[in-house]
């Protein structure tokens, strides 16, 4: 999960991916619901998110529809286009798609065993931030997903943007109970020198309780190699 959009979830899930295929692990990524414009076919004709296509090739496996059960395609102000399990469904506005929030989990909970069948271990992507107190009974895609697997988290934040240590914070603050899940924090696209920042760390750690497991360069143009 993620401080934030845009913080680099879907890179090191990515990367993480290739780690553990490397190391003979059969892994699949997963983002139960993916908001974005660009989709990717799968074999069998299902459209995914892109970020999941990368993310299964980096794991060295087929990309398949239950990596990403429920894309979404923003239509304006009017609402979305709802991709469910690779097919068109409908458009709905939002308040039509909260109310389709249960047969949307079930989506989200059916794919997950599907792919869990077939792989070691699943490498959950969450979307923008956990901590969206307004939406946080209604979504399918951060917290629930951890509280229904009982999956460790790990909260990524970009120090590029600044306030990386507040969004870590203030993340934890608002979580309530559910912060709990979240074990330890990555930082990334870091410029500098590291022995500024390292204090940080340990002052982090010495305020949440969690440690951060790494600090990850801004690195650029990137690719799958």
């Amino acid at each position: 999960q993620g401080t934030g959009s845009g913080v680099g979830k879907s890179l090191i899930v990515s990367g993480l991916c290739r780690i553990f295929s490397d190391m003979g692990i059969r892994v699949a990524p997963f983002k139960a619901q993916n908001m974005a414009l660009n989709s990717f076919i799968t074999r069998d004709g299902g459209e995914i998110g892109r970020a999941q296509a990368l993310q299964a090739e980096a794991a060295g496996v087929e990309p398949s529809v239950d990596m990403n059960p429920i894309l979404l395609k923003a239509s304006g102000e009017a609402g979305c286009q709802v991709i469910l399990n690779g097919k068109v469904h409908s458009n709905m506005r939002a308040d039509e798609y909260y109310e389709f929030k249960n047969e949307a989990w079930n989506a989200v909970t059916s794919a997950y065993e599907r792919l869990s069948k077939k792989h070691d271990l699943i490498v959950i992507e969450g979307a923008g931030s956990p901590a969206e107190i307004n939406l946080s009974k209604d979504e399918v895609v951060n917290m629930r997903v951890a509280r229904h697997l009982n999956s460790p988290v790990i909260l990524v934040g970009d120090i590029d943007k600044g306030g990386v240590f507040a969004s870590f914070y203030g993340t934890i603050g608002l979580l309530d109970g559910d912060a709990d899940y979240i074990r330890a924090f990555i930082i990334n696209k870091f410029r500098g020198d590291i022995n500024i920042l390292n204090p940080g760390l340990d002052m982090i750690y010495e305020k949440t309780g969690r440690p951060v497991l790494g600090v990850i360069p801004y690195l650029g143009d990137l690719g799958l190699h």
